[in-house]
């Protein structure tokens, strides 16, 4: 119990924004259909599935949210809201009833994200789209501050201290892969600019793009659950 208390203490200090920006590409990407169901592990206070249905991309969206106080404000625009621990719950959904899975910068958070991606995709219908993202540890800044002898946590952003799991770009593609879902796009979540773009261009020239990662401040994928041959 004390632990929860203090973890519900790190997220109570935590910004509004940090549960409230939309994930506009996401519901971007979304096909104009009227009849998806949505589901969304760590859906803060709902601000990606308003969107959604707001332009009518689903008919039901479905919220997975930790923190009770932004669960409760997610009760108020989403279809259903389960507030609690993704880890620990059980839930009624049967076997391919979700046409979308999206979980934002949320498996990091948690103690085995492997086993949580692994029960969420069988609720994933064959052919349905899967969107995550997260830190990538493996970004050249972490690099240089283990370099220095630093592994320093902070309030938010890549050492955010509520995180319990690191990815690379290729650990967190075969998370998904072992769970049954077909990689589409890998990429970084945005593109660098400034000196670090001039420096990128010079190192993927000389090594061939082997280190493109590097550069990768979050990772973002898109992927299709399989179709059952």
């Amino acid at each position: 119990m004390a632990a929860d208390q203090d973890l519900s203490e790190l997220y109570g200090s935590k910004p509004l924004s940090y549960y409230g920006n939309p994930r506009v590409d996401y519901v971007d990407m979304l096909p104009d259909n009227r009849s998806l169901r949505i589901l969304e592990i760590g859906c803060g206070n709902g601000a990606t599935g308003v969107l959604a249905l707001q332009r009518n991309k689903c008919v039901e969206y479905v919220g997975i949210e930790m923190f009770k106080s932004e669960g409760k404000k997610a009760e108020q625009v989403l279809s259903k809201v389960y507030i609690g621990n993704v880890e620990t719950m059980t839930f009624p959904f049967p076997p391919d009833y979700f046409d979308v899975l999206i979980a934002s910068e949320v498996l990091e958070h948690l103690t085995d994200p492997y086993d949580v991606v692994k029960r969420a995709c069988v609720w994933v219908k064959p052919g349905g789209r899967v969107f995550a993202s997260s830190p990538n540890i493996s970004w050249f800044g972490n690099i240089v501050s283990l370099i220095r002898g630093r592994f320093d946590y902070a309030e938010e952003g890549m050492m955010d201290r509520t995180h319990l799991r690191w990815f690379t770009p290729s650990s967190f593609a075969e998370m998904f892969e072992s769970a049954g879902v077909k990689i589409d796009r890998l990429a970084p979540l945005s593109e660098v600019s400034g000196k670090n773009a001039r420096r990128k261009k010079l190192v993927s020239l000389f090594f061939g793009k082997r280190f493109d990662h590097l550069w990768w401040y979050q990772i973002n994928m898109h992927g299709t659950k399989a179709c059952v041959p």
